[in-house]
């Protein structure tokens, strides 16, 4: 009953498109402009993905710390490594620059060697008075040779933070507002009138000035995301087009197919306005993949088209079987494709959700579009030419198809045992995968802004910011001197870790108040003793405010503290051990009755957030298996055929995993994507195969090789087509800059080339080996959906009325 209500839905559905073809096309134009005008709607993300969701624990500590500190990521560095700055021109130069920086609304505070103050000891009133190192400007090359003595080696309270000792490398703190950090307002201030300050003063000096911290590092890491998606969309169109034009020889065909894509890109930027989403470095990679999977759709409706025709020469006929006959079996194919990403949909990252949400979604609607559009053009064309329709006979896929043929004849057993191998080998290499949770891995090698935080991280021990808030639990708890020297026992300790930088928090202007306490002595920059503790604090009350160099570090009650340290681009595994023994520390250092101390910071969040998301990795592949399995069980009604079909697709991502293992790409959250997204595409073949072998089984009176052979050589062609197309389709994100861009493409394209080889000889082989428990009636049932309807009903349009 079921099998006769959808073949006369596609009937319908045929009816309904060719008779109503101006209607259809207008309603298609009109939705076009409707989804183009919400292309102004698409945010480009001015933050890091935050993978984590949003009652996360690590998630509310860190809000907890940005609701006391305000924004951390708000610091930009500018630096320099070159003994001619030690001139009085260029010197002069660059504090003028900075000088130049503190007038723009952007920027919240600069601080640079002329902004540095002496704390220097007033006898007369009992207090500490500020007194700059450069008071206008420099004048001779004496009074640069005093202020190097100074700071390289009387005042230790500004090492590792605007210069560097051994090096002579000096930088620049420019503090944007925290209000404007993630906001447009950044990318402006960063591309435009940071870049071109900066440049102007290199072209001025011949100083190359080095830029970095978190908002530089986002905007120009934001813009690389924006620039790449048009070189996807572009390469996408070029390579898949290329090879479809090579398999049919059609120029007419490869248009019309380029048109449907593009309105199918047009369409997925408009679902992305209209939901007021992101453009992420993870959507940013749809338009191209809808290019990718929707040529496949493109190459089976032209490809049953041109079969039609050659077969029986009636054009209205031709397309009514395109949709009658393909429609269906596109439907299913579209939609577990489409569950292979929605699977992401039910993951708690935000980030992962919208990028469900809007590939499930631009999947589904590249389906229709095709539906629609190919066999409606085709209504206004003339008949393919002769040399349109060659490309059914040729030898060279002839003899790929007789290969397979006798493989899956002769060589069951190579077969079995190259899978046994592969699986026994990719086993091992598994366990030899790691987890990146690096918020730079995977930026752009070869840019400029990268090579600037090698740099800085060789200069000054990274710029990672990784934040330890200290609770003292009572007001002003932070000033007591017990705490104070809690405080410097961690310190010391972060100090010694190679991958740290030196730690910033108030404990080094209480060693500073002591070295001007003792008239400047750097012997004396150290935490002073209890008496000493009760004279200093009478002359930091009489001072003024402005001696406060570190408020930033303490909060208004004096009840919290935090300890800035910036952290090297490390694995996973170091950053876990990093943070296992700074926790261990903590616990040691302070009591749990008296003190609350937490860790945070961006790179400790996103770290945590590689971590949860294998975690859901785990979940949305299973998911994906389930409803896939759902839907074969719905179809084809066995659960003997559901096992037999999954074996074949499961294989290749075991392979991907173990070739991982063995190259050295980790999980992260670039390919983590993988798994999911090659499943419900490789999926797709063996729903075509199993399909036509079901139907073969009952038009050879279930002769169980005879049927196999069949099936075989019918569906092995629109296989390797379709694998060829996604495997050179999804290698176009292997330009990318971007590292894991280039792991996703790489490792899709290799999942997808053995799923087709996998499906186009193991799952056969399976078939033949198990007949007598699988080929039967009894247990392959009438399916619940006829995917490839039967050839008996050669009704045209007219004839259906």
């Amino acid at each position: 009953m079921l099998k006769l209500l959808t073949a006369r839905f596609w009937e319908t559905v045929a009816r309904l498109i060719l008779r109503n073809k101006i209607a259809i096309l207008i309603t298609v134009i009109l939705y076009t402009i409707f989804f183009s005008m919400q292309w102004k709607h698409m945010r480009f993300t001015y933050t890091e993905a935050n993978l984590l969701p949003d009652e996360h624990e690590v998630n509310i500590t860190y809000n907890n710390f940005l609701e006391i500190f305000g924004e951390e990521g708000n610091l930009i560095v500018l630096g320099v490594k070159d003994s001619t700055l030690f001139n009085v021109e260029k010197l002069n130069a660059w504090n003028q620059l900075s000088e130049d920086f503190k007038a723009f609304d952007e920027v919240e505070t600069v601080v640079s060697i002329k902004d540095l103050q002496k704390l220097v000891k007033n006898n007369k009133e009992e207090k500490f008075d500020l007194e700059p190192f450069i008071k206008d400007s420099i004048t001779s090359i004496e009074e640069i040779d005093k202020l190097q003595k100074d700071l390289f080696e009387k005042y230790p309270f500004y090492d590792n933070f605007l210069f560097n000792k051994e090096t002579r490398t000096i930088r620049t703190a420019i503090y944007l507002k925290k209000d404007i950090v993630n906001t447009p307002v950044r990318k402006d201030f960063v591309i435009y009138t940071l870049k071109d300050k900066i440049d102007a003063f290199e072209t001025k000096t011949s100083l190359d000035v080095r830029i970095s911290g978190m908002p530089y590092i986002r905007t120009l890491n934001s813009q690389n995301i924006v620039d790449e998606i048009s070189l996807f969309i572009g390469a996408a169109l070029a390579v898949t087009s290329f090879i479809f034009f090579l398999f049919f020889r059609s120029f007419r065909a490869t248009f019309i197919s380029l048109i449907v894509v593009c309105i199918g890109v047009m369409w997925t930027f408009g679902i992305i306005g209209l939901l007021n989403y992101e453009i992420t470095v993870l959507t940013a990679l749809i338009p191209p993949l809808i290019i990718v999977i929707g040529i496949p759709n493109c190459i089976f409706l032209i490809n049953k088209y041109q079969h039609e025709v050659r077969l029986h020469g009636n054009k209205v006929k031709s397309l009514q079987r395109v949709i009658t006959k393909v429609g269906n079996a596109t439907l299913m194919t579209n939609v577990t494709t489409a569950s292979g990403f929605a699977t992401f949909i039910l993951t708690e990252s935000q980030l992962l959700k919208e990028f469900g949400i809007v590939a499930s979604l631009s999947i589904l609607a590249i389906f229709i579009l095709c539906l629609l559009i190919i066999p409606i053009l085709y209504t206004f064309l003339p008949y393919p030419k002769p040399r349109h329709l060659e490309h059914l006979n040729k030898r060279w896929i002839n003899g790929f198809v007789d290969w397979m043929e006798r493989m899956v004849k002769h060589k069951k057993i190579t077969i079995y045992v190259t899978a046994l191998v592969l699986l026994i080998a990719s086993l091992l290499g598994i366990n030899k995968i790691i987890i990146s949770g690096s918020l730079i891995e995977d930026m752009p090698k070869n840019t400029e802004f990268f090579n600037d935080i090698r740099f800085f991280e060789s200069e000054f021990n990274g710029i990672m910011p990784l934040e330890i808030m200290v609770n003292t639990k009572r007001k002003k708890g932070v000033m007591k001197l017990a705490t104070i020297k809690r405080m410097n026992r961690l310190e010391e300790f972060i100090d010694e870790t190679p991958e740290l930088s030196r730690p910033i928090s108030v404990v080094s202007l209480v060693k500073y108040a002591k070295q001007a306490y003792t008239n400047g002595n750097p012997k004396y920059y150290q935490l002073p003793t209890s008496q000493e503790n009760l004279f200093i604090s009478s002359y930091v009350k009489k001072s003024s405010t402005d001696v406060d160099l570190l408020k930033n570090f303490v909060d208004s009650t004096g009840q919290y503290a935090r300890i800035t340290t910036f952290m090297k681009d490390i694995g996973t595994d170091k950053m876990e051990r990093i943070e296992e023994d700074l926790q261990h520390e903590i616990d040691k250092i302070f009591p749990k009755e008296r003190y609350e101390v937490t860790m945070t910071g961006k790179a400790l969040v996103f770290q945590k957030g590689t971590k949860y998301l294998v975690r859901n990795l785990v979940i949305s592949l299973s998911l994906a298996i389930f409803l896939i399995s759902i839907f074969m069980a719905y179809m084809f009604r066995s659960a003997r055929m559901i096992v037999v079909s999954l074996v074949p697709n499961l294989l290749p991502l075991l392979v991907t995993a173990g070739l991982m293992g063995y190259l050295g790409v980790p999980i992260k959250p670039s390919t983590i994507l993988v798994f999911s997204i090659a499943f419900g595409i490789s999926v797709d073949d063996t729903i075509h195969f199993l399909a036509k072998y079901r139907q073969e089984l009952q038009a050879n009176h279930w002769k169980i090789r005879k049927s196999v052979y069949a099936a075989l050589r019918e569906t092995g062609v629109s296989m390797f087509y379709t694998s060829i197309v996604l495997f050179f389709g999804f290698s176009v994100f292997t330009i990318s800059s971007f590292g894991g861009t280039v792991a996703l493409g790489g490792l899709v394209s290799a999942t997808l080339l053995f799923a087709m080889l996998s499906n186009l000889l193991l799952l056969p082989s399976l078939l033949l080996s198990l007949e007598r428990s699988i080929a039967n009636k009894a247990v392959l049932k009438e399916p619940s959906i006829n995917i490839i309807p039967e050839d008996d009903n050669d009704k045209t349009i007219e004839e259906i009325d």
